[in-house]
């Protein structure tokens, strides 16, 4: 089963039934069908803050991902961490659902590139 544990640290209203729909069934296409998964909602500044210390890159973003497990093997018995995805919906507006999707495919190894751009369609129709 999916856990999704939702935070809204962004001060913006963000339908967290939409958010948790949209988590469950990207992350069952992509076959996972097990794990722990934390998605915040933050404002711009700790967005940037966020991006600064990750990423060294002093900007505010959309989206950013913390990936844990994503698919690796694991130990019976050891709960799946599929990890973090934080989204500024001041950067993105109405249109979380693409960065949404975007980072949760970061958390389960995709990269920039053709194959994930390929998985955004699919999970954006």
């Amino acid at each position: 089963m999916i856990r999704v544990e939702l935070r809204n640290e962004s001060g913006v209203a963000v339908d967290e039934e939409a958010v948790d729909h949209l988590c469950r069934r990207v992350l069952a296409r992509e076959g996972v069908g097990d794990g722990d998964l934390g998605v915040v909602f933050e404002g711009p500044e700790r967005m940037r803050a966020l991006k600064r210390k990750h990423l060294g890159i002093d900007e505010a973003t959309d989206v950013l991902s913390f990936p844990i497990d994503g698919r690796d093997e694991l130990p019976d018995g050891l709960p799946r961490q599929l990890g973090d995805v934080v989204v500024c919906p001041q950067v993105v507006g109405e249109a979380w659902r693409g960065p949404l999707v975007h980072g949760l495919l970061h958390l389960l190894g995709y990269e920039h590139g053709t194959e994930m751009e390929d998985r955004e369609r699919i999970h954006s129709a």
